[in-house]
């Protein structure tokens, strides 16, 4: 029988400004280890710090500019883009621009604190 979601849960963000972090799918909310999905709003001049993850991360914007900062440099991924971010390489989220950005990030396997491995 398929299993209903009816809310996320509200994830504590990490980053220099609060971001509203909503998981659907995850190790949080529906006790899933393969699979996050999550929708983000992260405001105007949020950004976070650099992680090397253990996971992919795939992420649609739906609305704003993410910037995506990795080792060769930056890219901007606007609203009906996505950007796919693989596991063990370094990168760093921001929302530089007016109005932020929201969208839909899914990791796979699931998100988790302990494989994200953030700079310190």
């Amino acid at each position: 029988m398929p299993t209903l979601i009816s809310q996320p849960t509200r994830i504590e963000s990490a980053g220099s400004k609060p971001k509203i972090i909503e998981e659907y799918v995850g190790q949080v909310n529906s006790s899933t280890g393969g699979i996050s999905i999550a929708r983000m709003r992260s405001p105007e001049g949020w950004e976070e710090p650099g992680q090397t993850p253990e996971f992919d991360e795939y992420t649609v914007v739906l609305r704003g500019t993410l910037r995506v900062h990795h080792e060769s440099g930056e890219m901007d991924v606007t609203a009906g883009q996505a950007v796919i971010a693989h596991r063990g390489e370094w990168v760093r989220y921001s929302t530089p621009f007016s109005g932020g950005a929201e969208y839909i990030a899914v990791c796979q396997p699931a998100f988790s604190p302990d494989t994200v491995h953030r700079d310190h």
